[in-house]
């Protein structure tokens, strides 16, 4: 049925509904209100690390009375620290790109009315929305929020009487993780069902665009690798309720020995990066599609290496399940099985590259067109990159040692998977935004946005490594105790400044994300000229996405500037619709 043609009620239609469209923008809007909060705990916490002693009023009016006189106490930083990271990492990164992104685009791209399953797509949001409300509850207990840095390591995360933050706080954001785990499993096992059985007739698995292949992928990685950090948080929630011993053993607390025997936090290391790595690329892979899809469209050219790249995405996920140990070199781990982790790790640097040169070869000799989506897709290439490269320091476990939680690892998963991920979200928002509400964003706007973002992103960031190579360890809340370190004041001070102006300048992404709702620009059906089939649908959303029969696909996503011998464009366009059927003599991409 190509429509729904019930009378829709503003609670089933904005609400809770079984429509992709809608649900991906309730990802994106939540995923945005989480995000805002999240940079608005960095902003706080960098305040701290640039001027440690200096009392900041607004530390006191949103951290409370428990910050004497404006000055933020290390128990409330290390709460930050926390919240951000898990925020950041889980509820923006995964939910809020994945989530939308693959809610959005799977279907149109593939040629289905909706998801496999509607209700479970549904229920997939209303369980992360459950789960982001839990965590921000966090924020409000007495004790305060969870305080063992967003890896939650125990004893701190296993005890609740080891330090405030272990406590109702700590409570809270497991049952906030085990909610959200089940969410994204939910979405996740839908995104694969409905690849693999409803794509339209031609749609061929090496005709799906490259965002597709990341999604799916993507959503493979996940049910692979979050039932593990299930299993950990209900573990450590035995060890804190239940006098279990998984995580500990011989513990003293004030002069105390508690009976806990057996246990080992090293096991909880292992739990916990079985996730924690392959995270990185469920949160990299969908910004890498979306990556594929703009620059191919706004270079309007093919993109480079189609099969390639397909590679690379199997390769990715393969060798994401076993690199994890790399965090722990610096666990007494056996080196022999040090090395082992070494050599996996640096192997995945292959198709990486791979991903890398594609992306420069597709856009060398394009006819490139500069808009705001465009910018953010070559940034997340840049930044990709530049935070790749340090990656090799840090997966050699001999000279991990050496850097090994310092400032160094900061710099280098912020730029490789925070700010790239964060591109490939906004490159999306830019590029699909017509598709999403029918209206276009402000080119201007979305400029101002870029260039700021990215400056102010390489700012905080590069000079990051080198007082990470300095030695300056992480998460500590004020340096002023080790004299070794007062030469890196000034940069703190410039890295703070950096990271403000660039919180700063996603105001203007909201300003223009909110009022082009409203007052944007009409959009029309195909504004980028694309090929993929969610630009053959009406602007007006209709819950089923085609009117009658839905489009048949005869060619692969990527026939752009197609010509003849003569050089001449075969259908008089640079771009040719996958539901364009070959000509006589045409030969197929």
């Amino acid at each position: 049925m190509s429509d729904h043609h019930h009378k829709e009620t503003f609670v089933t239609k904005y609400i809770f509904s079984t429509d992709h469209k809608m649900i991906s923008k309730q990802f994106l809007i939540t995923g945005m209100f989480m995000g805002i909060i999240g940079v608005f705990m960095s902003m706080l916490f960098r305040l701290q690390i640039a001027w440690p002693e200096k009392s900041f009023s607004i530390i006191e009016a949103f951290l409370g009375s428990h910050q004497i006189d404006g000055v933020m106490n290390p128990d409330m930083y290390l709460a930050l620290v926390t919240i951000h990271g898990t925020i950041m990492v889980f509820f923006v990164l995964t939910a809020g790109l994945s989530g939308t992104f693959s809610n959005l685009l799977i279907p149109l791209q593939i040629g289905a009315r909706d998801m496999a399953s509607g209700f479970m797509n549904m229920v997939s949001y209303w369980l992360f929305f459950l789960s982001s409300i839990i965590m921000v509850a966090s924020l409000f207990v007495e004790a305060g929020p969870a305080s063992a840095g967003w890896t939650i390591y125990p004893p701190l995360s296993a005890l609740p009487q080891a330090i405030p933050g272990s406590g109702a706080g700590m409570t809270l954001w497991l049952v906030s993780m085990a909610i959200f785990i089940a969410s994204s499993l939910i979405g996740s096992l839908n995104y694969i069902v409905t690849v693999l059985n409803l794509r339209t007739k031609g749609m061929k698995m090496t005709r799906l665009p490259l965002t597709i292949w990341a999604f799916f992928i993507t959503a493979v990685i996940g049910v692979v690798s979050f039932p593990v950090l299930l299993s950990a948080a209900l573990l450590l929630i035995f060890d804190r309720s239940f006098g279990t011993s998984f995580y500990l053993s011989d513990i003293f607390i004030s002069g105390e020995v508690l009976h806990y025997q057996g246990g080992s936090p090293v096991l909880f290391e292992h739990l916990f990066w079985f996730l924690g790595h392959p995270e990185v690329y469920i949160i990299l892979l969908p910004a890498l599609g979306i990556s594929s899809e703009v620059i191919s469209t706004n270079a309007r050219k093919p993109i480079f290496g189609y099969r390639a790249m397909i590679g690379s995405i199997l390769g990715i996920a393969f060798l994401s399940t076993i690199v994890w140990g790399h965090h722990m070199f610096v666990s007494g781990m056996n080196p022999f099985l040090g090395s082992v982790f070494t050599f996996t790790t640096v192997l995945i640097a292959i198709p990486s590259a791979v991903k890398a040169f594609n992306y420069v070869t597709t856009l060398w000799k394009g006819n490139l067109q500069m808009n705001p989506a465009m910018l953010f897709s070559i940034g997340l290439v840049s930044t990709f990159v530049t935070g790749g490269l340090t990656g090799l320091v840090l997966g050699d476990s001999a000279l991990d040692i050496n850097v090994h939680d310092t400032y160094f690892v900061v710099a280098h998963f912020h730029l490789v998977m925070g700010v790239s991920a964060l591109f490939g979200m906004f490159a999306g928002v830019y590029h699909w935004f017509p598709k999403m509400y029918g209206k276009m964003m402000n080119k201007t706007l979305g400029y101002w946005h870029f260039w700021i973002t990215i400056i102010s992103a390489y700012g905080v960031f590069f000079p990051m490594h080198f007082i990470g190579l300095a030695g300056l360890p992480r998460r500590y809340y004020t340096n002023t105790n080790f004299p070794m370190f007062d030469d890196l004041a000034d940069i703190n001070v410039f890295m703070t400044v950096m990271a403000i102006i660039g919180g700063l300048a996603q105001l203007i992404f909201l300003a223009n994300f909110f009022i082009s709702i409203y007052r944007g620009k009409t959009a029309e059906k195909n504004p980028w000229k694309s090929n993929t089939l969610e630009w053959t649908t009406p602007v007006e959303h209709i819950h089923g996405n085609w009117p009658g029969q839905i489009p048949h696909v005869y060619r692969w996503a990527y026939d752009y500037s197609k010509t003849d011998e003569k050089g001449n464009y075969i259908h008089g366009q640079d771009f040719v619709l996958q539901t364009i059927p070959l000509k006589d003599g045409e030969q197929p991409s």
